[in-house]
């Protein structure tokens, strides 16, 4: 046996594993999951904390936390805010800040009152429930003199006032029809009165402690976005990092990504924030769809179990259902597009490894 005959079959095996090798490289390029930091994945150690992070830019943590480990507020006022994220006018502000009110918060009806400071009058600007009659366009708007009835108190006053029974208050000034409890709380910039908040429910007692608050809060937002509005300013609202974190500790922690039916509604529901901001927000992290954020976490727990000798005994399409993918042909299209071959390539080759290292 001379020489040349040992080194060449060297020689060709050494390249087979170099060449696996580099297959290898190319189909975990994408790999997520297993690269991700401790600190990353232990972003948000106290459950619902990321919503006061989210906010921390407009609210400081004592007025959304009033109770320990209680979120609600900074919850519900996590929706309102990001929901601005997009909005450029004081009256696509105001139109989204009343819907959502009735949205959110389950309530009858909802108008903004902006002060009109040459008569010093208040103004119907934004209004859903009955006052709202389509487009955009509100059901006989009123305007209400300073001082007068309760929204002109509020605004006068600039405290906030809640009736349980307006049947019993001279103050009330019917409008489209008689509701028997009111909450009215003044919007307030810096110390400038700029409008009112006010909401009317037809049950008496109504409103609670709960909803001064988060009236309350609501109103601040709503001035500070007018505010920025008005300076052109383009400083955001929230702290889009805090959210990003908590989304991304529900792919890596939580493996949301394995329901087939995780959509960026029922994310953004989880983290309670508008979906449009959600996927702005992976959009611009990431650059890539919020689809394609999803995919690529189920394509790298495919690629884990089809290189897992105790997943041998699932077929191909099975590893892709575990992962999350809802069928055959939306699997091999992600897997191909992220990994540069079919399944079926990669779990070849991926055995051809385990042989070749044996």
């Amino acid at each position: 046996m001379n020489l040349l005959s040992i080194i060449i079959p060297i020689c060709v095996l050494v390249f087979i594993m170099v060449l696996i090798l580099l297959l290898f490289k190319k189909a975990n390029r994408f790999k997520t999951i297993k690269n991700q930091t401790s600190n990353e994945v232990q972003a948000i150690g106290e459950e619902g904390r990321f919503f006061v992070e989210g906010l921390k830019d407009i609210f400081q943590a004592t007025e959304l936390v009033k109770d320990k480990n209680n979120y609600e507020l900074a919850s519900v006022l996590g929706y309102f805010a990001t929901s601005l994220f997009d909005k450029n006018s004081s009256e696509a502000v105001l139109w989204d800040i009343s819907q959502n009110c009735i949205s959110q918060l389950g309530l009858e009806d909802c108008v903004i009152y902006l002060l009109n400071e040459k008569d010093q009058s208040l103004e119907q600007k934004a209004a859903f429930g009955n006052k709202h009659k389509g487009q955009k366009q509100i059901l006989s708007p009123i305007k209400i003199p300073m001082g007068k009835g309760i929204v002109g108190e509020v605004a006068a006053s600039e405290q906030p006032i809640m009736v349980s029974d307006t049947s019993l208050d001279k103050r009330y000034i019917l409008d489209d029809k008689r509701r028997y409890s009111e909450l009215a709380v003044p919007i307030i910039d810096d110390g400038v009165m700029l409008g009112v908040l006010d909401s009317e429910h037809s049950t008496k007692g109504f409103f609670t402690s709960r909803h001064l608050a988060l009236f309350r809060l609501i109103a601040k937002l709503t001035a500070i976005k007018l505010q920025r509005i008005e300076k052109k300013s383009n400083l955001p609202l929230t702290n889009g990092n805090a959210y990003y974190k908590e989304f991304r500790r529900l792919l890596i922690v939580e493996k949301i990504y394995r329901n087939p039916d995780v959509s960026l509604t029922s994310v953004s529901e989880v983290l309670n924030i508008s979906a449009t901001y959600l996927s702005q927000l992976v959009n611009k992290l990431e650059n890539q769809s919020f689809t394609d954020s999803i995919n690529r976490f189920r394509v790298s727990d495919a690629e884990d179990m089809l290189a897992d000798s105790d997943f041998n005994g699932y077929t191909v399409v099975s590893v892709g259902l575990e992962a999350g993918f809802n069928s055959k042909s939306s699997f091999y299209l992600a897997f191909k597009k992220y990994c540069g071959m079919t399944p079926t390539e990669f779990r070849k080759q991926a055995r051809s490894r385990k042989v070749a290292f044996s």
